[in-house]
């Protein structure tokens, strides 16, 4: 069979390089993809945001399966074209990805359910936001309420910190569209992980949980990034915290969309916060996470087509999922002033070397050919993930191969997994 994957980060080669693995797949198409998506398959130049032309593209290379990484192309209804155009595609209907599209509505899905008791509130005034900002005080949470790169969620701090970014988002129009309504939520405290898991509307079957780092300094210090690092499983999501997110959290949401009319097929992705009073979802996703994806596929014990083909079906109760008991982690290696303006073009060297150590594999981000040489093309270069029977031999492996590596104001985090370590010690 032929696969194509679409979007072209390190998420994206995480998935072609797991879907290459099927004896089932013949060809892993990626679109637009990056130069490590070439070793899993061709790449092929269309943008993600291209919908039609995508279609057009499986359509005419008889393709038996899409896969889309990236949530701009769900939350703007790709798997509607496909279905319209009768094209098998892995990812929820514009209508389900409104879980990440609006805040507000993953909010008031969580709230109708009975499954969330976060205080939250909508405006799309800045005076009647910030005199509700006012009466509730700081520290607070600002997020306008559709996509803006990740850029659009102030944690404030001060009450000032909020009314700034309530003024960025309804006053100035700096996230555009996506600003022009902002959900103000009460400011938890606790320790975060992902939670994913695959579904088909009916069936929802966990993936193992994950632990991202969002700041790009040592001890979560600085600006908010795409992420820097993760590793899987989380120390501390042990059975009874997982077992309840799972059954009491995520899969009352699938069912609730269901009730509302919404059949939700694809990877639903909630973020969560572990509180003194119990686990809360903090957002949903609707796609696999970057850079998550890259532990959790490397522990899947099973060939992936088959879990996504079933998904779409609508039959994913019949598919085992195993997992792997060994620890994953992932070093993300950044350009030098990521998160902020940064060069590409630097020539990458050393990734063979990385690539001989025991258990690593390293995945592309932002990365290209140009004459032949790899360089960099992206804030986040590289992926560098180790497996291992502990965290400690994971996080060496991961360490030494990022030790290999070579490019002109390389970056990355020396601290990633240190908490997993520590806690298994």
């Amino acid at each position: 069979m032929k696969v194509l994957v679409v979007g072209s980060g390190g998420r994206e080669h995480a998935l072609a390089w797991k879907l290459a693995q099927s004896p089932a797949v013949e060809t892993v198409y990626c679109a637009p993809g990056n130069a490590g998506c070439r070793q899993a398959g061709k790449v092929v130049d269309i943008d993600v945001e291209d919908a039609s032309a995508l279609a057009d593209f499986a359509k005419a290379q008889h393709v038996d399966l899409t896969v889309v990484g990236p949530e701009l192309p769900l939350v703007g209804g790709i798997a509607d074209l496909f279905q319209q155009r009768g094209l098998a595609l892995y990812g929820p209907t514009r209508a389900a990805a409104q879980v990440e599209g609006s805040k507000r509505f993953a909010n008031e899905l969580l709230h109708r359910h009975g499954i969330s008791s976060k205080k939250f509130a909508v405006f799309d005034d800045a005076a009647s936001a910030k005199a509700y900002v006012r009466r509730q005080g700081a520290p607070i949470v600002v997020k306008a309420d559709g996509l803006a790169a990740g850029k659009g969620v102030k944690v404030a701090r001060t009450v000032e910190e909020a009314e700034r970014h309530i003024d960025a988002c309804l006053v100035e129009g700096v996230f555009g569209e996506a600003g022009e309504v902002v959900v103000i939520e009460e400011c938890l405290e606790g320790q975060e992980c992902s939670i994913k898991v695959f579904t088909d509307g009916e069936t929802v079957v966990p993936m193992v949980p994950s632990q991202d780092y969002k700041r790009i300094g040592d001890a979560d210090t600085g600006d908010n990034t795409g992420g820097m690092g993760c590793y899987s499983p989380v120390p501390a999501v042990d059975d009874e915290i997982f077992r309840h997110i799972v059954e009491n959290m995520i899969t009352p949401a699938v069912r609730g969309l269901a009730e509302e009319g919404i059949v939700y097929r694809g990877t639903l992705y909630a973020g969560c916060i572990l509180t003194a009073q119990g686990p809360e979802i903090l957002e949903f996703n609707c796609r696999f996470g970057d850079p998550e994806t890259q532990v959790v596929l490397p522990r899947l014990d099973g060939d992936l087509v088959e879990i996504l083909q079933a998904t779409v079906e609508g039959r994913l109760s019949e598919v085992e999922v195993r997992w792997l008991k060994e620890r994953a982690v992932c070093v993300v290696v950044a350009s030098g002033g990521y998160p902020g303006s940064y060069e590409k073009g630097k020539p990458i060297k050393g990734l063979q070397e990385a690539e001989s150590e025991a258990g690593v594999v390293v995945f592309h981000a932002g990365t290209a050919l140009r004459d032949g040489q790899l360089v960099t093309n992206g804030g986040r270069v590289l992926g560098v993930t180790a497996l291992g029977a502990s965290f400690a031999e994971a996080r060496e492996r991961a360490y030494r191969a990022v030790s290999k590596i070579e490019f002109e104001k390389m970056y990355y985090r020396k601290d990633i997994a240190l908490r997993a370590v520590q806690a298994a010690e």
